[in-house]
């Protein structure tokens, strides 16, 4: 529970949010959040969409988005505070679902769990994780029985949070984030930070095969790729229900989805690999994506670009280098590209969305430097003591 200092700041201090969700409505190429006017449509592409460049509490962002599916199955989002950042980035398989209701709760759980706490830590964020994962499968449970396939929907999930200077990475499944350093030389260089739970990762075979000693078919070379289950590539997700609970198996009748023999433990987990960081002087971005981009280009090639560039529209730019390159591997221009219609274009790249979050030093310091709370000098202005600077809902 909170102190009594905590709550009467709770009481007291209204936050001020900027809020950008980071989809849109499939059947028209606008902007969806409240903020318009900052929202740039690309008129070259039509699938593709963006905000070049907005403030956040230590910074500017910038994100852009490219729809390949029929339905996106990508969705994103950036809460920010004036002393807290939060990103989201949900890549979604089987359909749109699953990384719609992350959207919609896993903030909301890490809030309710971080005025709970008092705080935010690595502990806090896998419970937020754990709520969204239950939540979801609570769903799947009411849906079952009128839309079965709701059991074979799933997303990968990667989340950012920075907070009094520390910045905090959970992910699931193989978007990525990527933190963009100066080197002694001023030369950039790039560190992932997160893991990629892809069975094309030996280390994640290797993990799969000792969890499940029994099943010779835990992993399948398919078609030239590893697959769980010979169905699945990644090996952490919200939801894939028919992978984790016995009693949402699918039929004969869903073949890509139908198990020979029913699952005996989860196949899949929603448990987070989650790191934190101290942003040091010459940590200078972080770039989050899904995996799309890094389809297309190494961590090194993505900050570099960054590094190399206008921040004004650099997600775009990001984007826009991935799609050229998908684009010769087909043997054709990404003019051409950009004349495929959504569903078709699948076979060319996937959704991709891509969100960089550039950290100005002298704002981390003067965030810093706001005195903390104390019981004999309260006053309406709450320092960094207090994790309510990342909620901005009264």
């Amino acid at each position: 529970m909170l102190s009594w200092l905590a709550r009467m700041a709770w009481a007291c201090w209204k936050p001020v949010r900027r809020y950008a969700r980071m989809s849109k409505d499939n059947n028209s190429s606008s902007n969806t959040s409240n903020d318009d006017d900052d929202f740039d449509s690309s008129l070259a592409d039509s699938l593709l969409w963006c905000r070049d460049l907005h403030k956040h509490s230590l910074g500017e962002y910038s994100f852009a988005i490219v729809q390949a599916n029929e339905v996106l199955e990508d969705q994103s989002q950036v809460e920010t505070a004036p002393n807290a950042t939060f990103v989201g980035v949900y890549d979604g398989h089987g359909g749109p679902d699953a990384s719609r209701f992350i959207c919609d709760h896993l903030f909301l759980h890490l809030v309710r769990l971080a005025r709970e706490n008092g705080t935010i830590s690595e502990d806090v964020l896998r419970s937020a994780f754990s709520a969204t994962e239950d939540g979801f499968l609570t769903l799947v449970r009411r849906s079952w029985g009128i839309k079965p396939l709701i059991a074979a929907i799933g997303s990968c999930c990667l989340v950012g949070v920075i907070w009094r200077g520390t910045l905090y990475v959970a992910n699931l499944g193989d978007s990525r984030a990527v933190i963009g350093s100066v080197g002694r030389n001023n030369e950039i260089i790039a560190e992932q930070l997160t893991r990629d739970h892809n069975a094309s990762m030996e280390e994640v075979r290797q993990e799969l095969k000792s969890r499940h000693p029994d099943d010779s078919h835990i992993v399948v070379m398919k078609h030239g790729v590893w697959r769980i289950k010979g169905i699945i590539q990644v090996s952490r997700s919200i939801g894939d229900a028919y992978l984790k609970k016995p009693e949402f198996c699918l039929d004969p009748s869903f073949p890509r989805f139908h198990l020979p023999e029913p699952i005996r433990r989860p196949v899949l987990t929603a448990e987070p690999s989650i790191c934190a960081r101290v942003l040091q002087p010459n940590d200078k971005f972080i770039i989050f994506a899904s995996d799309g981009l890094w389809e297309h280009m190494t961590n090194q090639e993505a900050a570099e670009i960054v590094h190399n560039n206008p921040r004004q529209g650099i997600a775009r730019r990001l984007l826009k280098s991935a799609l050229n390159v998908a684009a010769r591997k087909r043997e054709m221009r990404y003019d051409d590209l950009k004349k495929v219609e959504k569903g078709i274009r699948r076979f060319f790249h996937d959704d991709i969305t891509v969100v960089v979050i550039f950290i100005d030093h002298e704002l981390l310091s003067k965030m810093q430097s706001v005195p903390e709370l104390s019981v004999r000098g309260f006053t309406d202005t709450v320092g960094p003591s207090n994790f309510s600077v990342l909620h901005g809902m009264t």
